[in-house]
């Protein structure tokens, strides 16, 4: 419900707007529908020295329960606007630069991208959020990942106080890093272009759950509207489809990152993808159900409402009335588990606001 504060009008609570559906109330709250509004109200923000909380999908955000000292700048852009049609005669060259707004919903864009022949995002189908997150973290799952199509990111830079268009190269991404995740706070992400091929057989199939679902061999391409319909399949049977009626989607998403560590130190059994710099990337979900954590877990941690997905064990959920004190509580549990278990430490991945996983 929503509460009244300082400045006298009535805001929602930040479980509201949360995929998680928790977090308190906002001292202040600005809708901005326009990239001006939205450097204005960010700027405005800055200069009366209060804290900013960008708020897009609300999917990647853990809020505390006492709320936001601060104001939440809800990023309501629209727009997607490609250079060319890529269903016309300029679709010969073989790609188109797509400029998007950061208040679009991902996946609705990912939506209009297959039905556009628009290709390397469907792999990412289903994903909730804004757009203006996905650079970010350097969204990322079925083989793709949105650093492999970005051609630029146009930011209001918080410290310089001018807007200024960062090239892929200068965004330093990396697994679900990048520039703007280093430097938190500075960059408010303004459009995203992506650079994307066109046609009809979507990017190669590099991921081997997806690539058995489609029935190709890793590497091999397969229709673009086939390859959306089955990642949706493969969330939705993890719970990680937005649904009201399912508690089960009721997260952030994967809470943990999974982890990347020297060769020598991967648990026997645990899988493993060789990096770039000689370390192992392993399955966070392996080592959390191998440290005896299994789905639906924590009906005995705390109260009891947050839980395990009983879908999929990387995800952490509300079942009803769980507060944020709930989730972290359940969230350390898992976290040392799997640390005395394995001697592994595993970092969650949504933003933490005004909350912490050291703290108890």
């Amino acid at each position: 419900m929503a509460e009244p504060t300082d400045d006298g009008m009535t805001h929602p609570r930040l479980s509201e707007r949360t995929t998680l559906r928790l977090g308190g109330p906002a001292a202040g709250w600005v809708r901005a529908s326009t990239e001006a509004e939205l450097v204005a109200a960010v700027a405005a923000a800055d200069a009366a020295g209060e804290p900013v909380l960008l708020l897009g999908g609300g999917s990647n955000l853990v809020v505390a329960d006492e709320g936001f000292a601060g104001t939440v700048v809800e990023v309501a852009t629209r727009g997607v606007v490609p250079d060319v049609d890529a269903g016309g005669d300029d679709a010969a060259c073989g790609g188109v630069l797509v400029t998007v707004a950061a208040g679009e919903d991902w996946d609705a864009f990912v939506a209009t991208a297959v039905e556009r022949g628009w290709v390397g995002v469907e792999a990412l189908s289903g994903i909730p959020g804004s757009v203006g997150a996905t650079p970010v973290q350097n969204v990322g799952a079925y083989g793709q990942e949105v650093a492999q199509t970005i051609a630029s990111v146009r930011t209001y830079d918080r410290r310089d106080q001018q807007v200024r268009t960062l090239a892929n190269a200068d965004c330093d991404f990396s697994y679900r890093h990048s520039r703007f995740k280093a430097e938190p706070g500075r960059h408010v992400v303004l459009s995203v272009t992506f650079q994307l091929a066109t046609g009809t057989l979507a990017a190669p199939v590099r991921y081997g759950e997806l690539s058995r679902v489609l029935g190709v061999e890793a590497g091999q391409r397969a229709p673009l509207r086939a390859v959306r319909e089955a990642v949706l399949g493969l969330r939705a049977g993890k719970g990680m489809v937005l649904d009201a009626d399912d508690h089960d989607t009721w997260s952030a998403g994967s809470f943990f990152t999974n982890p990347v560590i020297d060769a020598d130190a991967l648990p026997e059994g645990a899988p493993a993808w060789e990096q770039p710099d000689g370390r192992v990337k392993t399955s966070a979900a392996w080592l959390i159900e191998h440290a005896g954590f299994a789905r639906g877990y924590g009906a005995d941690v705390g109260s009891g409402r947050a839980r395990l997905s009983s879908k999929h064990t990387l995800a952490l959920t509300n079942r009803g009335e769980a507060s944020t004190s709930d989730l972290l509580a359940l969230a350390r549990h898992v976290r040392d588990g799997v640390q005395q278990r394995f001697g592994v430490r595993l970092v969650n991945e949504p933003v933490l606001l005004g909350c912490d996983l050291d703290d108890d």
